[in-house]
């Protein structure tokens, strides 16, 4: 008669900590990917609002709205990095609001 041995089963808490290990990594990269995305928008939306403060400013120091954005960059200390936004800046009246729209140069 042969006398089996049983074979030493791999414990089950082994492989649901395995698995759980790698999804915690996973999320951990995906949430490190997204991190650079919403501090660009966030850089964006603070340019466009910089812009728009200093046009109001203009309008309560001077009563007429900046003619363009060179004259806020110029009297008002805004500082545009060229390289990497664009920024579109209508102006419709003196006393009416500029429409001032900032996007992302396309690399």
């Amino acid at each position: 008669m042969r006398i089996r041995r049983k074979r030493a089963a791999r414990p089950v808490w082994i492989v649901i900590a395995a698995v759980l290990i790698l999804a915690v990594v996973m999320w951990f990269l995906a949430a490190v990917g997204n991190i650079g995305g919403g501090s660009e928008e966030e850089s964006r939306l603070h340019l466009e609002s910089a812009l728009r403060r200093a046009a109001v400013a203009c309008y309560a120091a001077e009563g007429v709205y900046p003619p363009s954005v060179e004259y806020i960059t110029e009297h008002y200390g805004v500082q545009i990095n060229s390289e990497r936004y664009t920024v579109f800046y209508e102006v419709f009246a003196e006393n009416l609001m500029p429409e001032i729209t900032v996007t992302e140069t396309g690399e």
